[in-house]
């Protein structure tokens, strides 16, 4: 593995890092308490994973990137691990296959726990013990696990979502009060001259190899809404017949309404004859005031024409987060882990991060001058640069310690486990 340091300016005072890194990995474990022990196996889709292997798998990232490379004469836990839990690394060997990762009833819960204990003591022994030449990379790498855990986190809250909501008895993952609007802030268009502006990550601190370089891109004038589509925005699109209708629809959404019978959101159902959706807090009324979440990109394209305007690019987004440079998460340092309603502030855009995913119309490609990270870490994000959506701002279930403005996530325009969302935007 190549010793070049994968970004600067990271973190290497030695108690600084072990701390951090102890916090991100308790922080992995207190959202695993909700659960019962027949809980951790579940895998309901392809797209999700059990809770024990995000467990696994992220203990499997430091010893295979940090530990082996950087511990002479290191012995790995258990070698059978390097297979079952590597994710999509080619250069670290073959994958166990990820559909199946629900059969894996070996290791045992309490086995994977242990092993993230003795990959937390190995860590810590290494960052104390590391010299002066080596510290800063494995620094660096060190950041990047925990930044590679905080993603997890995410998924392991969408997952547990998916799998506990396939249940007929749609049990809660916790009992965390949920807060409810009492009305709707009105819309406002905020609008932006364009020109040449910069976006890209390109200062101090961590980013994903994906965000950078910093560079110069075009904008058209444009304008954007102040805040995000609401619950009950999205409700007056279904009841007008946006499932039912073609015309909004890009062709292959249409062709999904169709084979999966889409008919509203997930999440979404109707119960004696009112809209109820699955929360991670179980089935509550229908909140018309909170952000509509769980949308693929079809059907966020599709409301958007329905509506008359259209998504955003990643890059009016980025431009228009820059005039607010506030990142919010309060839902999930409240632990609801849902979207909330916004409060109606004047200035400015509101619910930019923290609350849903918004999807842009920008394709998932490599930005002008893209270098991906040395060796193995090469495959992180960029061999995913085709057939993906960019979303952009972080939701109710993204750390707030792990967003950024400059955060390019990217999924299938398909996909709509995640707590996907969108705002409106129109030419000038």
């Amino acid at each position: 593995m190549s010793t070049r340091p994968l970004f600067a300016e990271v973190p290497i005072d030695r108690q600084t890092l072990i701390d951090s890194f102890r916090e991100v990995r308790r922080t992995t474990e207190r959202l695993c308490k909700p659960l019962a022990l027949d809980d951790f196996m579940l895998q309901a889709m392809p797209d999700v994973s059990p809770t024990k292997w995000h467990l696994a798998h992220v203990s499997w990232f430091f010893e295979t990137f940090v530990l082996v490379p950087y511990w002479s004469g290191y012995q790995a836990v258990d070698d059978r691990y390097r297979y079952l839990f590597n994710s999509y690394y080619n250069g670290a060997g073959p994958q166990y296959s990820r559909p199946e990762r629900g059969m894996l009833s070996r290791p045992t819960v309490a086995e994977v726990f242990a092993y993230r204990a003795d990959v937390d003591r190995a860590m810590a022994a290494l960052i104390e013990k590391a010299g002066r030449d080596s510290l800063p990379t494995i620094s660096a790498l060190v950041v990047l696990g925990m930044h590679h855990e905080q993603q997890h986190q995410e998924l392991m809250l969408t997952d547990v979502k998916y799998n506990l909501w396939v249940n007929p008895l749609r049990p809660p993952y916790h009992k965390v009060s949920m807060r409810r609007g009492t009305a709707t802030p009105r819309l406002r268009w905020l609008e932006f001259e364009g020109g040449v502006e910069w976006i890209g990550h390109g200062g101090p601190g961590f980013a994903f190899d994906n965000e950078c370089p910093r560079h110069q891109t075009f904008l058209r004038p444009f304008r954007l809404a102040s805040r995000l589509v609401t619950n009950g925005e999205y409700l007056e699109f279904v009841k007008a017949g946006g499932y039912g209708d073609s015309r909004p629809w890009l062709a292959e959404g249409w062709k999904l309404v169709c084979a999966r019978r889409w008919q509203a959101p997930l999440y979404w159902e109707m119960l004696d004859g009112l809209w109820q959706v699955y929360t991670l807090a179980g089935m509550q009324p229908l909140d018309e005031h909170a952000p509509v979440a769980h949308l693929s990109y079809y059907e966020a394209d599709a409301y958007a024409r329905w509506a008359g305007q259209r998504l955003p690019t990643e890059q009016e987004w980025e431009h228009a987060a820059q005039t607010q440079r506030v990142c919010s998460a309060s839902a999930y340092e409240a632990g609801v882990f849902e979207p909330l309603p916004a409060a109606g502030i004047e200035t400015g855009p509101e619910q930019m991060t923290g609350d849903v995913w918004q999807w842009t119309r920008s394709p998932y490609v490599p930005y002008p001058g893209f270098r991906p990270w040395p060796d193995i870490l090469g495959e992180y994000n960029g061999k995913f640069m085709v057939n993906q959506i960019v979303l952009r701002g972080g939701s109710c279930a993204t750390p707030a310690s792990h967003i950024r403005l400059t955060y390019r996530n990217f999924f299938p325009p398909d996909a709509r486990w995640q707590f996907s969302g969108l705002r409106l935007a129109e030419d000038v």
